[in-house]
């Protein structure tokens, strides 16, 4: 499902522990009309960040230094607030009651962030 979400002004939490992904993400979120509000590269800052700071949207590497995110992607469901996965690995070994969140399979281009982000923004508002 594609949706013309107009992203300008978009604040983004980027949880991401690749330093040229991130600069990548951090680029592409410029030419989208976002705003990354944090990049962050470990799941303890994660997860404080996620508690303390105010974004729109949380794109959520699945695999930091060796340790999942899935309790950060689960704070992020009970809290309601939108969230993409990005992986290198696909669907496959996310849990199935995160089966509904937006993958976005590393590499990817910008028009994908695009279309992966409008589609959370999206789900939240319907």
């Amino acid at each position: 499902m594609t949706t013309n979400i107009d992203l300008t002004g978009t604040r983004v939490l980027v949880v991401e522990d690749e330093p040229l992904i991130s600069m990548f993400i951090e680029d592409a979120l410029a030419d989208l009309g976002c705003e990354t509000v944090a990049i962050v590269s470990n799941l303890t800052e994660a997860m404080t960040k996620a508690a303390e700071l105010q974004y729109d949207i949380v794109m959520l590497d699945v695999n930091l230094g060796g340790k999942q995110t899935f309790k950060l992607a689960e704070f992020l469901c009970e809290r309601h607030l939108p969230f993409i996965f990005s992986t290198g690995y696909g669907s496959i070994g996310i849990p199935s009651h995160l089966q509904h969140v937006p993958v976005l399979h590393k590499p990817f281009q910008e028009s994908e962030l695009r279309e992966k982000l409008q589609t959370a923004l999206a789900a939240r508002r319907s």
